[in-house]
């Protein structure tokens, strides 16, 4: 892995990061995701906590479990560098407490451009651009109300599914949860017709003016040992940009290929200790990373959630 991973990543820089035009975040949605993965066990779904943050052209998608799972890291790194003060070559051990791996990826969608920019993070943050696509929606005359906020029903055919989605002709923003999007009105809620997965609406909200935005980068910046300084905290994604005032992409990410990000990936899950190690590495860090998980046998693959069923059941186009 040392081996490849100098490679991907001097690949994945000499692509540049184009500007987008930061948005005023106007609404925060909120929504229960539930995915059945495994249609041999479609009572064990797995079910997340989601939120899109919409303007008027553009919106981002994000995990609030992610978010709250980064939060939980940056307090043990915290605390670990705290209890190490001193030490030269610090120690990191993180602990998760989540059953399931919470959605990694960030969908920035920009309605004027028709762009659909995917943010992921490992250790760095790398993007990858594409034109949205275009759903073929079909409108009907269904009306419903989901608390309280007035609903029209769509369908559409979109990457193997068959989707109902319920749009509010009041809020007139075309974006909506994961890629869903292009109706004239903000998705409130979506499920294919078969509920195998589904976006229940849970929350709308006003983004006031007056809202702050921290760490518009998504690094983590805490008290150094004896008070010199700040330490920035590489490869969290503590991004609570994303309950500001603006929809704007990371200053900091990488523009790459999804060609290239799936090599990254594949060496991540291949040796994820390892990874971050390199990573740090190559970043200039100097410590040890361990991540705390069950031993498995020498040359096992690590196990992996059962994936048969994925939200997209067809080949992109």
């Amino acid at each position: 892995m040392k081996r490849i991973l100098p490679f991907c990543l001097a690949t994945a820089l000499t692509l540049s990061v184009k500007a987008q035009n930061p948005d005023k975040a106007l609404a925060r949605v909120r929504y229960t995701f539930t995915h059945i993965q495994d249609t041999t066990q479609r009572d064990k779904p797995k079910t997340e906590n989601m939120l899109l943050v919409t303007g008027k052209n553009a919106s981002v998608y994000t995990s609030y479990d992610k978010m709250n799972q980064a939060l939980n890291m940056q307090k043990q790194i915290q605390e670990q560098i705290k209890n190490q003060s001193g030490n030269g070559n610090v120690k990191i051990e993180v602990k998760s407490e989540m059953k399931t791996q919470p959605t990694q990826e960030d969908y920035f969608f920009f309605a004027n451009e028709h762009k659909m920019i995917t943010k992921e993070r490992l250790f760095n943050n790398y993007l990858v651009e594409e034109p949205a696509a275009t759903i073929d929606w079909k409108i009907l005359k269904d009306t419903m109300s989901f608390s309280g906020v007035a609903c029209q029903k769509a369908t559409a055919k979109f990457k193997g599914r068959n989707w109902i989605a319920w749009f509010a002709t009041e809020i007139p923003f075309q974006s909506g949860p994961w890629k869903l999007n292009g109706l004239p009105g903000l998705i409130i809620e979506a499920y294919d017709d078969k509920k195998e997965v589904k976006f229940e609406f849970a929350g709308l909200e006003n983004v006031k003016d007056a809202d702050a935005t921290t760490n518009a980068d998504g690094d983590v910046k805490i008290a150094a040992p004896g008070g010199v300084g700040s330490v920035k905290i590489m490869g969290i994604d503590v991004n609570t940009s994303y309950l500001g005032p603006e929809i704007k992409l990371p200053t900091d990410a990488i523009k790459t290929t999804r060609k290239e990000l799936d090599k990254l990936k594949a060496a991540r899950d291949k040796d994820p200790q390892g990874f971050m190690q390199a990573q740090m590495a190559a970043n200039g860090m100097q410590g040890s990373f361990r991540m705390n998980q069950a031993p498995r046998p020498k040359g096992a693959a690590p196990a992996k959630a059962e994936v048969n069923n994925p939200i997209e059941i067809e080949n992109k186009k």
